[in-house]
């Protein structure tokens, strides 16, 4: 950091500033950082806050994408990075546990997952619903359905990223501001200013990770997102099928139905006595992000525990606790990872739509590559703002 003169005082200069250093803000910080660059991270919030989408213990992490298998080679290099996170901060953060997927066949978690797996020669069993009901007895699969389990899945503590990102970032010189909510940017294309509240910040480039707050801080773009709340519960259990040590793997089940399927996730119980689960469909639509209602309703957990009741038998009906989280979602439900349209020098990372986080570690390094060479050798073409347009 350095410092230059204007009509209102100092300015502190950076190389590069990442606004918004949750989840994929603090693995930007953290890979500028490591290169030797000047940043500063701005955050309305505390370091690893539940306000966003990076919270609630834990997130999965699997390699056999059926969203689309161009997703898979982020993924190889994403478990990379996860694995040199971990050394560099001898701090465990992944626990390879197995996923399991239950659907129809035809189902979009089971043809996808098949699909990503041949491509990319990654290693799954195919199973039916009697096998895997019998593999893991904590599990009632219905018998019309197939399943799918990747051992080289499982899940991040996804607090416990965040804090090691921002942490090794800050080891490596950066400079991490809290609670300090941005008031406007700007950009000439050969330096970007941010304000704040209480003070004025320069530098070279601009990476926005802002998560449920992208569409207003890129308010110019027009981005069409939607912001959505999403309940999470941690459920009590009555046997230790579900158990972590009883090898008891992460989970999601594709329920069909009429018009659009429920789909449905969760993670083995971590002591023995609770596990969490949630509903990856459906959501309400969030106005603002700062007004959440984070109370718990009786229409939050009907479906969950009609899931429950199918699916998971063992397993108590009413919650014995809750968080929110907010998806930030596109239309295709596919990320926004690119420069900004007119500004070469601000990078743009937003729509997660639910599915971002263990990518967290491998776009932070992309950001990094955007905001300091304009490119990068990581295949995240099909992820341009342009297929938006229109």
């Amino acid at each position: 950091m350095r410092l230059t003169g204007n009509r209102g005082g100092m300015t502190e200069v950076f190389d590069a500033i990442v606004l918004g250093v949750g989840g994929f803000g603090s693995g930007a910080a953290h890979h500028l950082a490591r290169r030797g660059l000047r940043v500063l991270g701005l955050d309305r919030f505390g370091p690893a806050h539940d306000r966003g989408s990076s919270h609630g213990e834990t997130r999965i992490i699997r390699k056999a994408y059926f969203e689309h298998p161009d997703y898979v080679p982020l993924l190889l290099r994403a478990y990379d990075l996860w694995a040199d996170l971990e050394a560099e901060s001898r701090q465990q953060l992944f626990w390879k546990c197995g996923l399991m997927l239950a659907g129809l066949p035809d189902s979009e978690a089971i043809s996808g997952a098949r699909l990503s797996a041949s491509q990319h020669g990654l290693t799954i069993e195919n199973l039916s619903a009697s096998a895997a009901t019998q593999r893991w007895p904590g599990f009632r699969v219905p018998e019309a359905f197939d399943a799918v389990f990747e051992p080289d899945a499982g899940f991040l503590k996804v607090e416990d990223c965040v804090r090691t990102h921002l942490d090794r970032a800050a080891a490596h010189g950066a400079v991490l501001l809290f609670d300090e909510p941005v008031v406007s940017w700007s950009s000439t294309g050969r330096d970007v200013r941010v304000r704040t509240a209480t003070r004025e910040f320069v530098a070279a480039s601009l990476i926005i990770t802002a998560g449920s707050w992208a569409a207003s801080v890129l308010a110019d773009l027009k981005l069409p997102l939607q912001v959505l709340r999403k309940p999470i519960f941690w459920f009590e259990t009555t046997s230790p099928a579900y158990n972590l040590d009883a090898s008891m793997p992460t989970f999601y089940f594709e329920m069909p139905a009429v018009e659009v399927a429920s789909t449905f996730y969760g993670f083995p119980s971590l002591d023995g006595q609770v596990l969490k689960v949630a509903q990856h469909s459906g959501g309400e639509l969030v106005a603002d992000p700062l007004l959440v209602d984070r109370n718990l309703h009786d229409a939050d957990v009907q479906p969950i525990a009609n899931f429950l009741r199918t699916c998971l038998p063992n397993v108590r009906l009413q919650p014995a606790r809750h968080s929110a989280c907010l998806y930030t979602v596109t239309p295709d439900r596919h990320f926004i990872v690119d420069r900004h349209p007119e500004f070469s020098n601000v990078v743009i990372g937003c729509g997660f739509s639910g599915h971002g986080f263990k990518f967290t570690s491998v776009l932070g390094s992309a950001f990094a590559d955007l905001a300091t060479t304009g490119r990068t050798e990581l295949p995240i073409d099909f992820l341009s703002l342009a297929r938006l347009s229109g």
